[in-house]
């Protein structure tokens, strides 16, 4: 089976330690890097600063609400740079707002879901992404 590199950028510590033990479970992610603002997401893609050394992820989980950059600041990033825009971004997030919901989409997010406030569902959710992304589709290899 193929491993599998997830970038999660969430700076909520409980759905942090939620995402990552439901991803880290499911025992077919190897690694999951993990970046509490929109700029250390951009600075992990870029590999600057502290994160020079990062892998590029395979897949990208993306909150909309972070400090510094938003989800859609960061997304827009992601799906205009030439070297990212083939990583699938998936925006897991608690707004379930049109706009939010919209802007997403409009900037090529490759799916939107809306956190469940429940920890169960939240794992529930969590491993239905994993098994999608990560069993079913193809992902494109690495540039």
């Amino acid at each position: 089976m193929k491993s599998i590199h997830i970038l999660l950028v969430e700076d909520n510590e409980g759905d942090i330690l939620l995402t990552t033990e439901a991803l880290l479970e499911g025992k077919t992610v190897n690694k999951v890097s993990v970046v509490r603002d929109g700029e250390q997401a951009l600075d992990f893609l870029n590999q600057k600063r502290k994160f020079v050394s990062a892998d590029a992820p395979d897949l990208i989980l993306l909150d909309v609400n972070l400090p510094r950059k938003n989800g859609h600041e960061v997304l827009h990033y992601i799906k205009t740079n030439e070297k990212l825009k083939h990583i699938p971004v998936i925006m897991l997030t608690t707004s379930s707002s049109d706009t939010d919901i919209n802007k997403s989409y409009s900037n090529h997010a490759n799916c939107y879901i809306t956190k469940p406030v429940e920890s169960e569902s939240f794992l529930n959710v969590v491993s239905t992404i994993e098994n999608f992304w990560i069993n079913v589709v193809k992902l494109p290899s690495a540039k």
